[in-house]
């Protein structure tokens, strides 16, 4: 009988790690494992496996798996200690209640601020977006460009908490948008968007960014109720 491989031995370290970098470097390394898709959701890890694996001690383990779930990455559970959090599920409608109001409060602070190399960035993301078929990049170019229209904002406790919701939409996109067959996504909504920055239109901006996401959570929600994503959380 095969033994099924164990998500962490697809996890490559590149030699020892210095000790001033061994958190930022774990930590990296687990989220993008976790995003990917190599950590699939559920997975646990334990801290002595890791340390091992990363050739430290547990204390900067700890302290990664500390900012993981703080990005809402990891959960922590009573007899497994650190797992993979689970995707978007049933409560995608609460999720992006709260995304509306994080996002629309970093979009208000961040447009008068933005420059006009911020404007050309964020347009280079929608071509990106126009052009990339791979479902993997549709998600992390998507994070990118709603990122670039928020950076400037000031409150940076704000960003991290857009940031985290912007990830775990990446997760959900990445391994349900072929499944969802949306085909081709339209990029009208990004352009208008941006359009309304470049304008400095703030509360005509923000009333777009309301509407994208309104239709983000419907069309998730339709989703995850249909038979297509029960077949899928029952064969994983």
């Amino acid at each position: 009988m095969t033994q099924k491989p164990k998500p962490l031995h697809s996890i490559k370290v590149d030699g020892p790690i210095p000790a001033h970098l061994a958190r930022s470097v774990i930590e990296e390394t687990l989220r993008a494992a976790i995003l990917d898709g190599r950590l699939p959701c559920g997975t646990a890890l334990r801290q002595q496996d890791l340390a091992d694996l990363f050739g430290v001690s547990r204390m900067p383990v700890r302290e990664a798996l500390r900012q993981l779930e703080a990005q809402e990455l990891l959960s922590v559970t009573a007899h497994k200690g650190a797992v993979v959090a689970p995707l978007i599920q049933g409560d995608a409608t609460e999720t992006y209640e709260l995304r509306i109001l994080l996002e629309t409060e970093a979009l208000r602070q961040s447009i008068p601020l933005l420059t006009s190399a911020d404007h050309e960035r964020a347009a280079a993301y929608i071509e990106e977006l126009e052009r990339q078929h791979d479902y993997s990049e549709i998600g992390r170019l998507n994070r990118l460009f709603h990122m670039a229209l928020y950076s400037k904002a000031p409150n940076r406790r704000l960003l991290r908490l857009v940031e985290d919701g912007l990830n775990e939409e990446e997760r959900f996109l990445r391994f349900n948008l072929e499944a969802m067959g949306l085909g081709k996504l339209s990029q009208d909504d990004h352009r208008a968007m941006l359009q309304a920055a470049i304008a400095g239109d703030i509360e005509g901006s923000v009333k777009l960014l309301v509407n994208h996401l309104n239709r983000g959570v419907d069309v998730i929600t339709r989703f995850l109720a249909s038979p297509a994503s029960q077949s899928r959380k029952t064969s994983r």
